[in-house]
């Protein structure tokens, strides 16, 4: 089975210590997020953890500590993004996080680490032409570090429409530029461009619409093949391999003005007051009127890949 850590948070960047300690002590307790009192504890062992999922916009605290996850086989998203502190106050300098994307790929192998692209917006600063010079340096620069990228289109929920009422979806039109260029560019640095739950059009312009965490591309990171359930994601347009997630809502500091995980800046600051890198759980500590089940984890690998690979 897969255990995902960045659906809900960024917990490299804000929890690295308190991931590290999860994974010597070997659980985890995750509330239901719509359920309080509904806590599930996963067990972190590799022996029924198959891949280690990771997407962050800051990899740099777990740099130090990337032995100490070599135990597991990984697979990471980086999101970068040309966009400035106007749009995502807390995401370091793009510079870094390439410079760390690139000794992440040295350590684990371009087959385990992607890149994200997203989300795609149009606001007076970013219109097509230039999201297409800021895409074709970032594959530039990171030609040979991966073979894999994900975009997506911005989405509109409320709580971005709230907080960022300047940012518009892409038209049809600008989606099928962005499409055509985005995938010709990938050609030249031989990354494959996959769109993320987009519309299925899209695959006649040169984008890869299979999935961004399908169960091909973590079958590639982890070099070894799945008997996974048929699609365990939650949304249905959706082709990948999620997992189950260990984050918690509204945790996140990077307080990206399209956040969907988010809603509310003063409850962010509220949440992280009560973080203990200590604690079973992200955020809080077990309360009184918690029912704790334990998740049925198995592990998905094909053993009869690994006898055949190893004769």
């Amino acid at each position: 089975m897969i255990i995902n850590t960045g659906m809900r948070t960024d917990i490299p960047a804000f929890y690295s210590k308190w991931l590290l300690n999860r994974i010597k002590e070997g659980f985890v307790y995750v509330r239901n997020p719509y359920y309080k009192h509904q806590v599930t504890k996963y067990k972190i062992d590799p022996t029924v953890v198959d891949c280690l999922a990771f997407c962050t916009k800051n990899l740099r605290p777990l740099i130090p500590h990337l032995k100490e996850l070599d135990n597991f086989k990984q697979f990471w998203f980086v999101t970068i993004t040309p966009y400035g502190k106007d749009i995502e106050p807390n995401v370091p300098d793009k510079k870094q996080v390439i410079s760390d994307f690139k000794k992440l790929s040295e350590h684990l192998g371009k087959k385990a680490v992607g890149i994200r692209y997203d989300p795609i917006f149009i606001n007076e600063e970013f219109d097509v032409n230039k999201h297409i010079k800021c895409f074709f340096k970032l594959l530039r620069e990171l030609k040979g570090y991966t073979e894999d990228c994900t975009i997506s289109f911005l989405d509109r929920y409320e709580k971005v429409k709230r907080n960022a009422p300047s940012l518009r979806v892409p038209t049809e039109e600008e989606q099928i530029q962005i499409a055509k260029a985005f995938a010709e560019i990938g050609k030249q640095n031989n990354i494959t461009v996959h769109a993320c739950c987009e519309k299925e059009f899209l695959k006649d312009y040169g984008l890869d619409i299979t999935g961004c965490m399908s169960k091909e591309i973590v079958e590639k990171a982890i070099g070894n093949n799945l008997k996974s359930p048929k699609n365990n994601s939650k949304r249905s347009m959706c082709n990948c391999l999620m997992g189950n997630d260990i984050g918690a809502y509204n945790t996140c500091m990077h307080l990206c003005k399209y956040c969907y995980a988010n809603a509310d800046v003063n409850l962010v600051k509220e949440n992280i007051k009560k973080h203990n890198p200590n604690s079973p759980f992200l955020i809080g500590e077990l309360e009184k009127d918690d029912k704790i089940t334990e998740s049925k984890q198995k592990s998905w690998l094909d053993l009869d890949y690994q006898i055949s690979l190893f004769s």
